[in-house]
């Protein structure tokens, strides 16, 4: 594979701790670990990318979010708690970004082979936005979503919904007209049904229960672990079993409706 785009590739992270579904998940620990710093020892792993940025609130509460990331040596941008979009914008402003990772905070599984096969695919040069969600293939919480600051802030000008707002890609994903997409597809069979991701107390303790059995500091487990081990272990399955994919964004839709849509 020939890579056609040489630049910068930046992780920009959005966490707060504000969530109104599991309040503080952001920070909750798991194995003696923060979610987040999990996230970030796993995009730290990737091979493309350079740089990770954490774009939280100015709420003061998100003050710890801050010191996380003062204590580990990152850089981060405070903006606009319910306006992501804002702070996803004004966040590359200020730091120069030219290609974006946008990564959510509850992703503590986040494996990153996946995320490098979505940004080498962006890399070649062909398109505006690669994700692997357009339809989602592969387990809620291993999701990336790759883009250039020109289409970012093309979609910051004209994005006027709340859902495309508050969910920074909404816009990109629904005008296909204005931006090439492309999709990477998991080989074989469709996982889009198993949640890997933290947004309920019991997608928490599902998490707990993998990370208690797959964890090492020095470590990064990867799908086909998390796979293995609920194959033998099928039961684990029930403990987060009956959760919508995506319900915070399906809330959103419902802020559309106020909005006149």
């Amino acid at each position: 594979m020939v890579l056609t785009k040489i630049q910068k590739v930046t992780a920009l992270i959005q966490a707060r701790l504000g969530s109104t579904r599991l309040p503080g998940k952001t920070l909750m620990t798991i194995a003696g670990e923060s979610l987040l710093g999990h996230l970030v020892k796993r995009v730290k792993a990737s091979r493309y990318v350079n740089e990770i940025i954490i774009a939280t609130t100015i709420n003061y509460r998100d003050d710890a979010i801050v010191k996380f990331a003062v204590g580990n040596n990152l850089k981060f941008y405070r903006g606009s708690e319910e306006d992501v979009l804002e702070r996803f914008y004004q966040a590359a402003v200020e730091y120069g970004i030219e290609t974006i990772v946008r990564i959510t905070p509850d992703c503590p599984m986040l494996d990153p082979e996946i995320m490098d096969a979505v940004i080498s695919k962006y890399l070649e040069g062909n398109h505006n936005y690669v994700s692997n969600v357009l339809p989602p293939t592969f387990p809620d919480g291993l999701d990336t979503e790759v883009f250039s600051f020109r289409t970012l802030e093309k979609t910051w000008h004209e994005a006027r919904l709340p859902s495309e707002r508050e969910h920074v890609t909404p816009y990109i994903v629904k005008h296909p007209e204005l931006f090439r997409h492309f999709n990477v597809k998991k080989e074989g069979e469709d996982l889009s049904w198993l949640r890997l991701t933290v947004d309920t107390r019991d997608d928490y303790d599902f998490v707990c229960k993998i990370f208690e059995l797959l964890y090492h500091p020095n470590e990064i487990f990867h799908m086909e672990d998390v796979l293995a081990l609920l194959k033998e272990n099928p039961q684990l399955l029930k403990i987060n079993s009956g959760i919508l994919r995506n319900e915070g964004y399906k809330i959103s839709l419902l802020k559309d409706n106020k909005y006149g849509t």
